[in-house]
């Protein structure tokens, strides 16, 4: 009996999808987080169902498993945008959704447009795992979250590995992949990627999925410190206290050196002892205290906001504004009129 190893990763893939749906579905994951992860594995499965050559369905059903596998790359991007942190426009993702849905209208019901929506819908699925690789990469560094750290470094990997190499690979030969052991490679890469989420899933604490209180650190109650520890948070609030944080480009590495202490047990320390989650979070909150103070002050009154941002580390106005805006629910000008107004009314 000659085994068909193609088919059977493809239903074993398309099987382990909805057992994580169902468990997740039942889980407490944070509910942006979880459509995404739903979205992502439903894709998935109609990916693996849709691109066989020997798993055949109904005609009239095949054009709507089609578009639900098409959007595979949109979910696996919302996902990691989600798990990240790094959340992304509204704009961004309706926009998106119209782009797949109307690339993959003109390439089932328009006959003169079809090779106009294969090659767009292949070009939108690439920009957004090339942002998805991007957005993982970049934001490492700024990771205080141990075991998301690992995922940034795989998730990318095995995406471009799997989905953007095979975007590529149907961009240059067509939709129907001629030769079966790349069919067989692009099986077993799905279903690494399914056994990726479901590390994701299973594997990890509450810290990466369940819902957090994101406008403010959460360190746990009264924590005890080993005298390691103890002495290392003495040196950083006493370089918090100087003004580091005023440095211009200040990384945790940068700061790691300064303290003269290993990066990870600096790292640990601002996660787990004080509840931050990114380093730019933990550098914002320090540098956003003091501009609350120099806008509140009226002997600062004509100081111009882009000098404050400057003063404090930041590389440009727009960027200074949107930390303001997360940290105080308003701008640097409202809250400056705002605060001098009740000051001189007092």
């Amino acid at each position: 009996m000659v085994i068909d190893w193609d088919t059977f990763i493809r239903i074993a893939s398309a099987g382990a999808s909805f057992l994580l749906l169902m468990v997740m579905l039942a889980g407490r994951i944070r509910p942006p987080l979880k459509v995404a992860l739903a979205g992502l594995l439903i894709g998935s499965a109609a990916y693996v169902i849709n691109s066989s050559t020997t798993i055949l369905l109904p005609r009239w059903i095949d054009p709507w498993i089609d578009f639900v596998s098409l959007l595979t790359p949109f979910w696996a991007w919302l996902f990691a945008r989600r798990l990240f942190e790094r959340d992304a426009p509204p704009l961004a993702v309706w926009g998106f959704m119209a782009v797949f849905f109307g690339f993959w209208f003109m390439g089932h019901f328009m006959q003169s447009t079809r090779p106009v929506g294969f090659y767009g819908i292949h070009a939108a699925s690439l920009v957004l795992l090339a942002d998805l690789i991007r957005v993982a990469w970049l934001g490492r560094g700024d990771d205080l979250i141990e075991k998301r750290r690992v995922i940034r470094m795989w998730l990318p990997i095995l995406v471009a590995l799997q989905a953007a190499g095979i975007l590529v690979f149907e961009v240059i030969v067509g939709a129907n992949i001629p030769y079966p052991e790349v069919q067989l490679v692009n099986g077993l890469l799905i279903l690494a990627l399914t056994v990726f989420a479901a590390v994701i899933l299973l594997e990890t604490d509450a810290e990466l999925l369940v819902d957090t209180a994101e406008s403010e650190p959460v360190p746990p109650a009264e924590p005890t410190l080993s005298p390691a520890e103890h002495v290392l948070r003495e040196k950083l609030d006493a370089a918090m206290a100087e003004g580091y944080y005023r440095t211009p480009g200040l990384t945790i590495a940068t700061l790691a050196a300064h303290l003269e202490t290993p990066e990870h047990r600096l790292r640990a320390l601002i996660n787990q002892r004080l509840g931050e989650r990114n380093f730019s979070g933990f550098l914002n909150r320090h540098r956003i205290a003091e501009a609350k103070e120099k806008l509140a002050d009226k002997a600062h009154v004509d100081l111009p906001v882009l000098t404050i941002a400057m003063d404090l580390g930041y590389n440009s106005l727009p960027t200074f504004n949107r930390a303001f805006r997360s940290e105080t629910g308003s701008t640097p000008t409202d809250f400056r009129r705002l605060a001098i107004g009740e000051s001189i009314s007092e």
